[in-house]
């Protein structure tokens, strides 16, 4: 059930006008059989998983904070992760390491490994695994007591909108929020309905739109002048960005409706000026969990300069395999993480000098977009030579003049696609551009006139109507992040 089809637009008031409306003892039973029903629509099967998961780490969390054993709890924490790492290895990385092994024993002339998991990738998987894990590790440093009650602690693994593609909710943060009784507000409607309506915005008259092209072009990037395979990389990066984030909104206005605030996801990443800014903005949730239980307990930046670069980089290798089993992946994290190695050296040599003027801030802004779109490509591409082909293509092929708007014209998405996704991203770009200097835009329409709130509302609607990749013919657009 994708925030973007029929099924939800059905489902979710319906779970809205039935939670406020059940007696108090009766809406937490009711919100996590909604949420195991939304989770079910995808496979039934991967639901039970999912409740093995939320079983042993409660279960975890349980046992170590009732025993004041140091052995334990650590021999407790390390059983847990075993089992919830080890499913998700199965399902997720297990015929990549056959391949991976497969590959590197063909070198040496070993004969190959006939294993292989022929399952689907659970919906969510990676998420949910690492919100319940991150709960685990909060439960053994003492950062909250364990939860006693199994019903509070299955909806905080499971709470329907951020599921199957986040935000990674810390346990700090939600668990307190879902045991208390939440009652309707006026205002929650209104700030939660503009998430939604804008996330609907950023999906469909953007995402979805670009996603033609760049869906034509990579595949093919062959057949394309170098002008339309430049146009797909920044498209892909564009389209990431709207189709993650636009995922993040709907969540967090579906949540904020309910009553409860799941956390910003995004800060305006592509305004950044570095690549360890652009990370500071983007995915927000993944790349904290990953600071907080990875990069400091292995010693961060405490433990020297050669230290310290070296848990940078390992870090993005885990990132980039946390998103999928293919060495793109691994490749694209790895690439991030060189910059970041790369902007930490240059700082600590020159000390914390930084120039603030116009001009330098566009040239960092500009290097920032390059070196995301480069890494992107790798994401997006089928394998790495894919990708390396259409960035040599991109550098050395011929870069069309005229023909570049020709091959747009005949493109699937058209140059009236094009003219309506332009106008979609100039939207977005005056939106980030003034949340990005400090302007709270969600506060300002909540503090608007009814009637002004009302026009902005039925404009941006009606942008969505007419501009919208959506009708007969149309299905549905997975979002991105579902894959992982």
């Amino acid at each position: 059930m994708l925030f973007n089809s029929i099924q939800y637009l059905i489902f979710f008031p319906l779970v809205v006008l039935l939670y406020f409306l059940l007696p108090r003892k009766i809406k937490k039973p009711f919100l996590l059989g909604a949420s195991f029903f939304f989770y079910s629509c995808w496979n039934v099967k991967y639901t039970l998983l999912m409740i093995l998961s939320i079983l042993l780490t409660y279960l975890t969390g349980r046992m170590v904070d009732g025993t004041e054993s140091e052995k334990k709890r650590k021999l407790y924490v390390f059983f847990c992760f075993a089992a919830n790492l080890g499913i998700l290895f199965i399902f997720k990385y297990f015929n990549f390491a056959v391949e991976t092994v497969n590959h590197v024993g063909s070198i040496w002339g070993a004969s190959p490994i006939n294993l292989g998991v022929d399952v689907l990738l659970p919906v969510g998987i990676s998420f949910y695994t690492f919100q319940a894990l991150g709960y685990t590790i909060d439960v053994y440093r003492g950062d909250l007591k364990a939860e006693k009650n199994l019903l509070h602690y299955a909806l905080f693994v499971s709470f329907f909108p951020q599921l199957v593609a986040g935000p990674i909710e810390r346990s700090t943060h939600l668990l307190p929020q879902l045991k208390k009784d939440h009652r309707f507000t006026y205002e929650n409607l209104v700030l939660g309905f503009i998430d939604l309506t804008w996330g609907f915005f950023l999906k469909l008259v953007i995402a979805d739109r670009v996603a033609i092209f760049v869906n034509e072009v990579f595949p093919h990037y062959g057949r394309f002048s170098s002008g339309s395979l430049l146009l797909a990389a920044c498209f892909f990066t564009v389209q990431i960005y709207c189709d993650f984030y636009s995922y993040s909104l709907m969540a967090k206005g579906s949540a904020k409706v309910l009553g409860i605030d799941l956390m910003d996801n995004f800060k305006e990443p592509l305004f950044s000026k570095s690549i360890v800014e652009f990370w500071r903005r983007w995915h927000i949730s993944l790349s904290g969990w990953f600071r907080d239980y990875l990069y400091i307990p292995l010693g961060g930046n405490r433990k020297g300069t050669v230290r310290h670069l070296a848990n940078i980089l390992l870090v993005f290798a885990v990132s980039g395999l946390w998103h999928g089993a293919a060495a793109t992946f691994v490749l694209w994290g790895m690439i991030h993480g060189f910059f970041n190695v790369l902007e930490v050296a240059i700082k600590k040599a020159r000390g914390k000098r930084e120039s603030t003027n116009l001009f330098a801030s566009g040239i960092k802004r500009l290097y920032t977009f390059a070196v995301v779109v480069f890494a992107f490509v790798f994401f997006r591409a089928d394998t790495a030579s894919q990708g390396l082909g259409l960035i040599g293509r991109m550098l050395t092929g011929p870069w069309g003049g005229g023909k570049f708007l020709d091959e747009i014209s005949k493109s699937q998405m058209g140059l009236k696609g094009l003219y309506a996704a332009l106008g979609g991203l100039a939207l977005l770009f005056i939106v980030d551009a003034v949340k990005y200097n400090g302007v709270d835009l969600r506060k300002k329409f909540a503090e608007a006139p009814w009637p002004l709130r009302m026009i902005l509302l039925l404009v941006l609607l009606f942008c969505i109507f007419v501009f919208g990749v959506y009708g007969p013919g149309y299905s549905e657009s997975q979002f991105i992040y579902f894959q992982f």
